[in-house]
Protein backbone atom coordinates (compact mmCIF):
# COMPACT_ATOMS: atom_id res chain seq x y z
CA UNK A 1 0.00 0.00 0.00
CA UNK A 2 0.87 3.46 -0.69
CA UNK A 3 2.51 5.24 2.32
CA UNK A 4 1.59 9.07 1.01
CA UNK A 5 -1.69 10.41 2.60
CA UNK A 6 -4.63 9.50 0.16
CA UNK A 7 -7.04 11.84 -0.50
CA UNK A 8 -10.53 11.44 -1.10
CA UNK A 9 -13.24 13.79 -2.85
CA UNK A 10 -15.58 14.61 -0.02
CA UNK A 11 -19.52 14.02 -0.58
CA UNK A 12 -20.15 17.12 -1.84
CA UNK A 13 -18.73 15.68 -5.02
CA UNK A 14 -21.90 13.19 -5.22
CA UNK A 15 -25.17 14.45 -7.25
CA UNK A 16 -28.07 13.86 -5.04
CA UNK A 17 -28.96 10.96 -7.58
CA UNK A 18 -25.48 9.65 -7.78
CA UNK A 19 -25.52 9.13 -3.55
CA UNK A 20 -28.97 7.33 -3.82
CA UNK A 21 -27.49 5.33 -6.61
CA UNK A 22 -24.76 4.04 -4.83
CA UNK A 23 -26.45 3.11 -1.39
CA UNK A 24 -29.01 1.01 -2.68
CA UNK A 25 -26.03 -0.91 -4.40
CA UNK A 26 -24.62 -1.25 -0.84
CA UNK A 27 -27.80 -2.22 0.67
CA UNK A 28 -27.93 -4.40 -3.21
CA UNK A 29 -24.41 -5.70 -2.91
CA UNK A 30 -24.51 -6.96 0.36
CA UNK A 31 -27.56 -8.72 0.43
CA UNK A 32 -26.33 -10.08 -3.11
CA UNK A 33 -23.09 -11.26 -1.37
CA UNK A 34 -24.68 -12.59 1.85
CA UNK A 35 -26.30 -14.95 -0.68
CA UNK A 36 -24.05 -16.15 -2.38
CA UNK A 37 -21.78 -17.46 -0.25
CA UNK A 38 -24.34 -18.65 2.46
CA UNK A 39 -24.70 -22.20 0.84
CA UNK A 40 -20.66 -23.06 1.35
CA UNK A 41 -20.49 -20.70 4.87
CA UNK A 42 -18.27 -23.17 6.83
CA UNK A 43 -14.56 -22.28 6.28
CA UNK A 44 -12.83 -25.41 7.94
CA UNK A 45 -15.22 -28.20 5.10
CA UNK A 46 -15.55 -25.48 2.41
CA UNK A 47 -12.16 -24.82 1.60
CA UNK A 48 -11.19 -23.03 -1.63
CA UNK A 49 -10.52 -26.04 -3.44
CA UNK A 50 -13.72 -27.81 -2.28
CA UNK A 51 -15.61 -24.70 -3.45
CA UNK A 52 -14.32 -24.89 -6.76
CA UNK A 53 -14.46 -28.40 -7.13
CA UNK A 54 -18.22 -28.04 -6.29
CA UNK A 55 -18.44 -25.52 -9.10
CA UNK A 56 -16.81 -27.48 -11.59
CA UNK A 57 -19.13 -30.54 -10.66
CA UNK A 58 -22.30 -28.26 -11.12
CA UNK A 59 -21.09 -26.11 -14.73
CA UNK A 60 -21.02 -23.35 -12.45
CA UNK A 61 -17.49 -21.99 -13.45
CA UNK A 62 -16.52 -19.12 -13.76
CA UNK A 63 -19.11 -18.45 -11.47
CA UNK A 64 -21.40 -15.14 -12.97
CA UNK A 65 -24.94 -16.08 -10.96
CA UNK A 66 -25.81 -17.62 -7.70
CA UNK A 67 -24.33 -20.99 -6.58
CA UNK A 68 -26.72 -23.73 -7.72
CA UNK A 69 -28.22 -26.60 -5.72
CA UNK A 70 -27.65 -30.02 -6.26
CA UNK A 71 -30.09 -31.27 -9.14
CA UNK A 72 -30.67 -34.67 -11.00
CA UNK A 73 -27.79 -33.77 -13.57
CA UNK A 74 -25.58 -32.63 -10.49
CA UNK A 75 -26.41 -34.67 -7.48
CA UNK A 76 -24.75 -33.89 -4.45
CA UNK A 77 -22.21 -36.39 -2.23
CA UNK A 78 -23.19 -35.91 1.48
CA UNK A 79 -19.93 -36.85 2.32
CA UNK A 80 -17.75 -34.76 0.21
CA UNK A 81 -20.26 -31.78 -0.34
CA UNK A 82 -22.04 -30.68 2.91
CA UNK A 83 -24.71 -27.58 1.42
CA UNK A 84 -25.49 -25.13 4.76
CA UNK A 85 -29.35 -26.01 5.65
CA UNK A 86 -30.59 -22.89 3.90
CA UNK A 87 -29.06 -23.81 0.54
CA UNK A 88 -33.18 -24.26 -0.87
CA UNK A 89 -33.68 -20.67 0.02
CA UNK A 90 -30.21 -18.63 -1.42
CA UNK A 91 -29.45 -21.02 -4.30
CA UNK A 92 -29.61 -20.51 -8.41
CA UNK A 93 -33.41 -20.76 -8.96
CA UNK A 94 -34.52 -21.03 -5.90
CA UNK A 95 -34.36 -17.43 -4.15
CA UNK A 96 -37.69 -15.86 -3.38
CA UNK A 97 -36.22 -12.78 -1.23
CA UNK A 98 -33.16 -12.52 0.55
CA UNK A 99 -32.93 -15.64 3.24
CA UNK A 100 -32.25 -14.59 7.23
CA UNK A 101 -29.01 -14.15 7.90
CA UNK A 102 -27.18 -11.95 10.73
CA UNK A 103 -24.67 -10.24 8.15
CA UNK A 104 -27.79 -7.78 7.16
CA UNK A 105 -29.55 -7.86 10.80
CA UNK A 106 -26.50 -6.14 12.01
CA UNK A 107 -26.81 -3.37 8.86
CA UNK A 108 -30.97 -2.98 9.78
CA UNK A 109 -30.19 -2.89 13.35
CA UNK A 110 -27.22 -0.11 12.40
CA UNK A 111 -30.10 1.70 10.88
CA UNK A 112 -32.47 1.61 13.57
CA UNK A 113 -29.60 3.07 15.78
CA UNK A 114 -28.96 5.91 13.83
CA UNK A 115 -32.67 6.86 13.24
CA UNK A 116 -33.75 6.55 17.09
CA UNK A 117 -30.19 7.18 18.61
CA UNK A 118 -28.56 9.81 15.77
CA UNK A 119 -24.98 9.80 15.20
CA UNK A 120 -24.01 10.66 18.90
CA UNK A 121 -24.63 7.22 20.09
CA UNK A 122 -23.15 5.69 22.81
CA UNK A 123 -21.78 1.98 23.08
CA UNK A 124 -24.25 1.64 25.79
CA UNK A 125 -26.91 2.51 23.80
CA UNK A 126 -25.69 -0.38 20.93
CA UNK A 127 -26.05 -3.01 23.46
CA UNK A 128 -29.57 -1.98 24.30
CA UNK A 129 -31.10 -1.83 21.15
CA UNK A 130 -29.37 -5.47 20.61
CA UNK A 131 -31.65 -6.18 24.22
CA UNK A 132 -34.91 -5.02 22.66
CA UNK A 133 -35.06 -5.75 19.44
CA UNK A 134 -31.98 -8.98 18.32
CA UNK A 135 -32.67 -12.41 19.38
CA UNK A 136 -30.72 -14.25 21.41
CA UNK A 137 -30.72 -17.22 19.24
CA UNK A 138 -29.78 -15.16 16.10
CA UNK A 139 -26.57 -13.71 17.90
CA UNK A 140 -23.04 -16.14 17.50
CA UNK A 141 -19.64 -16.30 18.70
CA UNK A 142 -18.28 -12.55 20.10
CA UNK A 143 -21.94 -11.11 20.05
CA UNK A 144 -23.80 -13.68 21.47
CA UNK A 145 -21.43 -13.68 24.72
CA UNK A 146 -21.60 -9.98 25.17
CA UNK A 147 -25.14 -10.55 24.75
CA UNK A 148 -25.01 -12.76 27.77
CA UNK A 149 -23.11 -10.43 29.53
CA UNK A 150 -25.39 -7.42 29.34
CA UNK A 151 -27.91 -9.19 30.23
CA UNK A 152 -25.94 -10.66 33.49
CA UNK A 153 -25.83 -6.38 34.22
CA UNK A 154 -22.33 -6.24 32.74
CA UNK A 155 -21.41 -2.60 30.89
CA UNK A 156 -19.14 -1.51 28.03
CA UNK A 157 -16.20 -1.81 28.07
CA UNK A 158 -16.40 -5.21 30.49
CA UNK A 159 -18.94 -6.93 28.57
CA UNK A 160 -16.68 -7.02 25.14
CA UNK A 161 -14.33 -8.93 27.57
CA UNK A 162 -16.04 -11.71 30.32
CA UNK A 163 -15.84 -15.24 28.40
CA UNK A 164 -15.56 -14.03 25.63
CA UNK A 165 -12.67 -16.01 23.35
CA UNK A 166 -14.06 -14.05 20.13
CA UNK A 167 -12.67 -10.78 20.30
CA UNK A 168 -10.77 -10.65 17.48
CA UNK A 169 -13.35 -12.73 15.18
CA UNK A 170 -15.08 -11.17 12.05
CA UNK A 171 -18.41 -9.97 13.92
CA UNK A 172 -17.78 -6.40 14.16
CA UNK A 173 -16.47 -6.15 10.87
CA UNK A 174 -19.97 -7.05 9.56
CA UNK A 175 -21.96 -4.20 11.58
CA UNK A 176 -19.93 -1.53 10.10
CA UNK A 177 -21.25 -0.85 7.18
CA UNK A 178 -24.23 1.80 7.93
CA UNK A 179 -21.49 3.61 9.48
CA UNK A 180 -20.17 3.16 5.79
CA UNK A 181 -22.75 4.29 3.92
CA UNK A 182 -23.85 7.45 5.98
CA UNK A 183 -20.78 8.77 5.71
CA UNK A 184 -20.07 9.10 2.02
CA UNK A 185 -16.09 10.69 1.20
CA UNK A 186 -15.63 10.59 4.60
CA UNK A 187 -13.92 7.29 6.07
CA UNK A 188 -12.39 9.46 9.20
CA UNK A 189 -16.25 9.46 10.57
CA UNK A 190 -17.09 6.00 9.47
CA UNK A 191 -14.45 4.53 11.34
CA UNK A 192 -15.16 7.04 14.58
CA UNK A 193 -18.86 5.56 14.22
CA UNK A 194 -17.91 1.54 13.32
CA UNK A 195 -15.35 1.81 16.52
CA UNK A 196 -18.35 2.97 18.82
CA UNK A 197 -19.78 0.18 17.52
CA UNK A 198 -17.48 -2.62 17.51
CA UNK A 199 -15.87 -2.01 21.28
CA UNK A 200 -19.24 -3.07 22.54
CA UNK A 201 -18.10 -6.70 21.69
CA UNK A 202 -14.32 -6.94 20.47
CA UNK A 203 -11.20 -5.88 20.86
CA UNK A 204 -8.11 -5.15 19.23
CA UNK A 205 -7.72 -6.38 15.32
CA UNK A 206 -11.66 -7.40 16.12
CA UNK A 207 -12.45 -3.48 16.22
CA UNK A 208 -9.82 -2.30 13.40
CA UNK A 209 -11.76 -4.78 11.18
CA UNK A 210 -15.02 -2.73 11.97
CA UNK A 211 -13.13 0.68 11.41
CA UNK A 212 -11.36 -0.31 8.40
CA UNK A 213 -14.67 -1.60 6.64
CA UNK A 214 -16.69 1.63 7.46
CA UNK A 215 -14.10 3.62 6.13
CA UNK A 216 -13.63 1.48 2.85
CA UNK A 217 -17.11 1.76 2.27
CA UNK A 218 -16.93 5.74 2.76
CA UNK A 219 -14.22 6.04 0.78
CA UNK A 220 -15.59 3.98 -1.87
CA UNK A 221 -18.28 6.77 -2.25
CA UNK A 222 -15.58 9.11 -3.91
CA UNK A 223 -12.05 6.94 -4.10
CA UNK A 224 -11.08 6.76 -8.31
CA UNK A 225 -10.46 2.98 -7.76
CA UNK A 226 -11.07 -0.16 -5.15
CA UNK A 227 -7.26 0.74 -5.03
CA UNK A 228 -7.67 4.08 -3.89
CA UNK A 229 -10.42 3.16 -1.49
CA UNK A 230 -8.14 0.66 0.41
CA UNK A 231 -5.47 3.16 0.67
CA UNK A 232 -7.76 5.33 2.23
CA UNK A 233 -9.34 2.78 4.39
CA UNK A 234 -5.98 2.18 5.63
CA UNK A 235 -5.06 5.58 7.21
CA UNK A 236 -7.65 5.34 9.78
CA UNK A 237 -6.56 1.64 11.76
CA UNK A 238 -2.81 2.15 13.41
CA UNK A 239 -0.25 0.98 10.70
CA UNK A 240 1.25 -1.77 12.73
CA UNK A 241 -1.76 -4.06 13.43
CA UNK A 242 -2.11 -7.31 12.36
CA UNK A 243 -5.21 -6.10 10.00
CA UNK A 244 -3.09 -3.45 8.42
CA UNK A 245 -0.16 -5.42 7.96
CA UNK A 246 -1.72 -8.21 6.05
CA UNK A 247 -4.00 -6.29 3.94
CA UNK A 248 -0.86 -4.41 2.70
CA UNK A 249 0.85 -7.94 2.00
CA UNK A 250 -2.12 -8.99 -0.35
CA UNK A 251 -1.65 -5.50 -1.99
CA UNK A 252 1.78 -6.21 -1.92
CA UNK A 253 1.35 -9.75 -4.00
CA UNK A 254 -1.04 -8.08 -6.23
CA UNK A 255 1.08 -5.38 -7.04
CA UNK A 256 4.02 -8.15 -7.80
CA UNK A 257 1.69 -9.84 -10.28
CA UNK A 258 0.84 -12.90 -8.44
CA UNK A 259 -2.83 -14.88 -9.99
CA UNK A 260 -5.37 -14.56 -6.91
CA UNK A 261 -4.71 -18.27 -6.13
CA UNK A 262 -1.20 -17.61 -5.80
CA UNK A 263 -1.95 -14.82 -3.41
CA UNK A 264 -4.17 -16.71 -1.64
CA UNK A 265 -1.64 -19.41 -1.17
CA UNK A 266 0.62 -17.35 0.07
CA UNK A 267 -1.69 -15.61 2.63
CA UNK A 268 -3.23 -18.89 3.90
CA UNK A 269 0.50 -19.89 4.85
CA UNK A 270 0.89 -16.85 7.05
CA UNK A 271 -2.51 -16.85 8.68
CA UNK A 272 -3.84 -20.54 8.50
CA UNK A 273 -3.01 -20.91 11.66
CA UNK A 274 -5.78 -18.60 12.90
CA UNK A 275 -9.41 -19.85 13.15
CA UNK A 276 -11.66 -19.41 10.05
CA UNK A 277 -13.89 -16.96 11.35
CA UNK A 278 -10.63 -15.04 13.14
CA UNK A 279 -11.27 -11.39 11.16
CA UNK A 280 -7.53 -11.19 10.21
CA UNK A 281 -7.54 -14.13 7.08
CA UNK A 282 -11.05 -12.82 6.20
CA UNK A 283 -9.19 -9.51 5.82
CA UNK A 284 -6.83 -11.37 3.05
CA UNK A 285 -9.77 -13.02 1.27
CA UNK A 286 -12.08 -10.09 1.05
CA UNK A 287 -8.99 -7.80 0.02
CA UNK A 288 -7.68 -9.89 -2.76
CA UNK A 289 -11.56 -10.25 -4.15
CA UNK A 290 -11.57 -6.83 -4.16
CA UNK A 291 -8.35 -6.05 -5.95
CA UNK A 292 -8.59 -8.70 -8.16
CA UNK A 293 -12.08 -8.26 -9.16
CA UNK A 294 -10.89 -4.57 -10.30
CA UNK A 295 -14.31 -3.19 -9.71
CA UNK A 296 -16.52 -5.24 -11.82
CA UNK A 297 -19.26 -6.02 -9.34
CA UNK A 298 -20.00 -9.85 -10.31
CA UNK A 299 -16.22 -10.61 -10.47
CA UNK A 300 -15.46 -9.06 -6.96
CA UNK A 301 -17.90 -11.11 -5.05
CA UNK A 302 -17.65 -14.34 -6.72
CA UNK A 303 -13.70 -14.32 -6.25
CA UNK A 304 -14.39 -13.27 -2.96
CA UNK A 305 -16.90 -15.98 -1.97
CA UNK A 306 -14.34 -18.90 -3.99
CA UNK A 307 -12.05 -17.57 -1.58
CA UNK A 308 -13.53 -19.57 1.82
CA UNK A 309 -13.67 -18.60 5.10
CA UNK A 310 -16.23 -16.69 5.84
CA UNK A 311 -18.10 -17.18 2.66
CA UNK A 312 -21.70 -15.10 3.41
CA UNK A 313 -19.61 -12.20 5.87
CA UNK A 314 -16.90 -11.69 2.71
CA UNK A 315 -19.45 -11.88 -0.05
CA UNK A 316 -21.55 -9.05 1.75
CA UNK A 317 -18.69 -6.92 2.47
CA UNK A 318 -17.34 -7.27 -0.80
CA UNK A 319 -20.49 -6.64 -2.45
CA UNK A 320 -20.99 -3.62 -0.19
CA UNK A 321 -18.14 -2.28 -1.25
CA UNK A 322 -18.40 -2.93 -5.16
CA UNK A 323 -22.22 -1.72 -5.07
CA UNK A 324 -21.34 1.24 -3.71
CA UNK A 325 -18.26 2.01 -6.39
CA UNK A 326 -20.77 1.10 -9.35
CA UNK A 327 -24.38 1.83 -7.99
CA UNK A 328 -27.05 -0.07 -7.87
CA UNK A 329 -28.00 0.57 -11.68
CA UNK A 330 -24.88 -1.30 -13.08
CA UNK A 331 -25.30 -4.78 -10.22
CA UNK A 332 -26.15 -7.18 -13.13
CA UNK A 333 -29.53 -7.96 -13.04
CA UNK A 334 -29.18 -11.97 -12.11
CA UNK A 335 -27.89 -10.58 -8.33
CA UNK A 336 -30.79 -8.35 -8.48
CA UNK A 337 -34.24 -9.90 -9.36
CA UNK A 338 -34.34 -12.75 -7.11
CA UNK A 339 -34.35 -10.61 -3.86
CA UNK A 340 -37.94 -8.97 -4.97
CA UNK A 341 -36.83 -6.14 -3.33
CA UNK A 342 -37.49 -7.80 -0.05
CA UNK A 343 -35.49 -8.94 2.94
CA UNK A 344 -35.85 -10.97 5.71
CA UNK A 345 -34.61 -10.43 8.71
CA UNK A 346 -34.56 -11.64 12.98
CA UNK A 347 -34.59 -7.79 13.95
CA UNK A 348 -37.95 -7.15 15.53
CA UNK A 349 -40.46 -4.75 13.47
CA UNK A 350 -38.20 -5.35 10.05
CA UNK A 351 -39.24 -8.48 8.50
CA UNK A 352 -40.17 -8.33 5.36
CA UNK A 353 -38.90 -5.02 4.77
CA UNK A 354 -38.23 -3.09 1.24
CA UNK A 355 -34.71 -2.78 0.29
CA UNK A 356 -35.21 0.42 -1.19
CA UNK A 357 -36.86 1.71 1.68
CA UNK A 358 -34.07 0.85 4.16
CA UNK A 359 -31.75 2.30 1.35
CA UNK A 360 -34.11 5.77 1.11
CA UNK A 361 -33.78 5.73 4.80
CA UNK A 362 -29.67 5.54 4.96
CA UNK A 363 -29.77 8.50 2.28
CA UNK A 364 -31.69 11.03 4.38
CA UNK A 365 -29.30 10.19 7.17
CA UNK A 366 -26.61 10.79 4.69
CA UNK A 367 -27.46 13.76 3.14
CA UNK A 368 -28.46 15.37 6.64
CA UNK A 369 -24.56 14.93 8.07
CA UNK A 370 -23.24 15.63 5.01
Amino acid sequence: MTAHRTAVPGPAALAPDVLDDKILGGWLGRIAGNMLGKPVERGDHWTRQRIDRYLRRADALPLTDYIPGPTPEHPLDPAEFELRPEWPECTRGNIRGSARDDDVDYAILGLHLLETRGFGFTTEQVGELWLLRLPYLQTFTAERATYRNLARGLKPPVAATVDNPYQDWIGALIRADVHGWTSPGDPRRAAGLARRDAVLSHTGNGVYGAMWAAALIAAAFTARSVRAALDASLEHIPAGCRLARTVRRTAALHDAGLSWEGTLAELEAETGRLHWIHVVPNAAVLTAGLLYGEGDFTATIALTVRGGLDTDSNGATAGSVAGVLCGASAIPAQWTEPLRDTVRSAVFGFDGARITDLAERTARLARAES
